[in-house]
C-alpha cells in the first residue's frame, strides 16, 4: 500500500536545490542566441486537456521573460477553450486531431509569423513535423525526440538539466525553456483564468440545481481516459456521502459521453448530487473556481482544479505521480495503491485481468485524506 502528500512541488523541488522561491528566477543554461532580437515565439503543444494545463507555467516563464514579444501557441482544437483568456498567449492555433487538410492548413498558418523561436513540448512525430514547417529560425527540442534532424537547437535530457532523479511533466517542459536562457528556476505554478461569460454560466447553473452564491461545494470527477485510471463509482458514491454528511453539497462533471457515469454516480449514492455532463472547459474552470475542494481521478480536469487554486485529492492507478501528479499551489495529495507493476503505459493493464492498482485503492484512504485536506483548508 502506498499514500503520498503532494503538498507542493514548487517548493519541494526548490528546497532540493537549495533555491528560495523568492529568489530571481535563472535559466538553466546561457542564452543560446541574443534575446533582444527574439518577435516570435511559437509553442507547440498538442494532446490533452491536462498536457495543455501543466504548459502554462513555461508560458508564463516565456511571457514573463518576452513581456513585448508575440508567444503563440499550437493545441488540438478540442483542448483549446482550456486557455480561453489566459493573458501570457497573444495567438492560439488550432489543429484538428487526426485530420490531414488541417495539418496541411496549419502548416501554412504557421510560416507566415516567421517565428524566431519555435519549442516543441509535446515531441510526437506530427509536432515535430509541425514545428519544422514553421520555418521558425530556432527549433527547439529534446535530443531524444525522433527525427531530431528536423530540429536546430537539441537539448540534452531534462533531468541532467536540473541535476535530478525525476522530473514532473511542468519540469521537464520549463527545462527546454531555461536551457536556451529562459529564467525558470522558480518553477511556477499552472494558472488559468475564469472568464466572465463562464463564471456568470455556472453561477446560473448552480442556482438552478438550488446551490446559492455561499452555498459550499466540492467537485467530483469520476470519470477517466482509460481504465487503468477510473476508480469505482460505487466507491465515489460513498465519497459523496461522506462530503455531504461534512456539510458540502456535491457536484458531479463529466463529459457528455460520460453522463452514464455521473448517473450511476448518482442512483449509488444516499446523498443529494447535482451532475454537469455538458460544461465547456472554460465553464469547468469557473466551476471548479467556485468550489471548495476537489475529489477524482488522475485526469485533465484534476490538474484544472489545481491550476485554480483549489485543494484537491487525486486517486492514481497507472500512472507516474512524479511526473503527473497535480502541480498545486493549494492543499494536494495523491491517494494510490502500491504496485510492482506501477506505473506503466496504463492503455490497458497487462498483468491482471482488471486494472488492479487502481481497483484495489480503498475507499477509507482516500476519505482520510479527503479529512486532511479539509482540516488544512480550515
Amino acid at each position: 500500500m502506498g499514500e503520498i502528500v503532494e503538498s507542493s512541488p514548487q517548493m519541494r523541488a526548490a528546497a532540493m536545490h537549495g533555491l528560495r522561491l523568492e529568489e530571481e528566477p535563472q535559466p538553466l543554461g546561457p542564452a543560446l542566441w541574443d534575446w533582444a532580437k527574439v518577435r516570435s515565439v511559437l509553442i507547440v503543444k498538442l494532446r490533452s486537456i491536462g498536457d495543455t494545463v501543466l504548459t502554462t507555467p513555461s508560458l508564463y516563464a516565456l511571457k514573463r521573460f518576452l513581456p513585448q514579444a508575440r508567444v503563440d501557441i499550437l493545441l488540438e482544437d478540442w483542448v483549446a477553450p482550456v486557455l480561453e483568456g489566459f493573458t501570457c498567449v497573444d495567438n492560439i492555433i488550432t489543429l484538428k486531431r487526426g485530420s490531414a487538410s488541417s495539418r496541411a492548413r496549419v502548416a501554412r498558418q504557421l510560416r507566415s509569423p516567421r517565428y524566431d523561436v519555435a519549442y516543441n513540448l509535446h515531441g510526437g512525430t506530427t509536432a515535430t513535423l509541425l514545428t519544422r514547417a514553421s520555418g521558425a529560425k530556432r527549433r527547439v527540442g529534446y535530443a531524444a525526440y525522433q527525427y531530431s534532424r528536423l530540429y536546430t537547437h537539441l537539448a540534452p535530457s531534462s533531468l541532467l538539466l536540473w541535476k535530478r532523479d525525476t522530473c514532473h511533466s511542468v519540469e521537464q517542459q520549463l527545462a527546454l525553456l531555461g536551457w536556451t536562457g529562459v529564467p525558470v528556476t522558480d518553477r511556477p505554478p499552472t494558472q488559468l483564468t475564469v472568464t466572465d461569460h463562464a463564471a456568470t454560466s455556472v453561477s446560473a447553473r448552480l442556482r438552478q440545481a438550488g446551490l446559492g452564491e455561499q452555498t459550499p461545494f466540492a467537485v467530483i470527477h469520476p470519470a477517466a481516459a482509460f481504465a487503468t485510471k477510473q476508480w469505482a463509482t460505487e466507491k465515489f458514491a460513498r465519497v459523496a456521502e461522506h462530503l455531504a454528511g461534512r456539510g458540502l453539497a456535491v457536484v458531479v462533471t463529466t463529459a457528455p459521453a460520460e453522463a452514464l457515469i455521473a448517473a450511476e454516480l448518482k442512483n449509488g449514492s444516499s446523498a443529494p448530487i447535482v451532475a454537469f455532463t455538458d460544461l465547456s472547459l472554460p465553464e469547468v474552470t469557473a466551476l471548479t473556481a467556485r468550489a471548495r475542494l476537489f475529489v477524482g481521478n488522475d485526469s485533465g480536469i484534476a490538474h484544472i482544479a489545481a491550476a485554480v487554486g483549489l485543494p484537491v485529492v487525486v486517486i492514481f492507478g497507472s500512472s507516474n505521480i512524479g511526473h503527473w501528479g497535480p502541480w498545486a499551489t493549494a492543499p494536494a495529495e495523491v491517494v494510490f495503491e502500491e504496485m510492482d507493476c506501477q506505473p506503466c503505459h496504463g492503455y490497458y493493464c497487462e498483468k491482471f485481468s482488471q486494472p488492479e492498482c487502481i481497483l484495489r485503492v480503498p475507499v477509507e484512504r482516500v476519505l482520510a485524506a479527503l479529512d486532511r485536506i479539509m482540516r488544512l483548508d480550515a
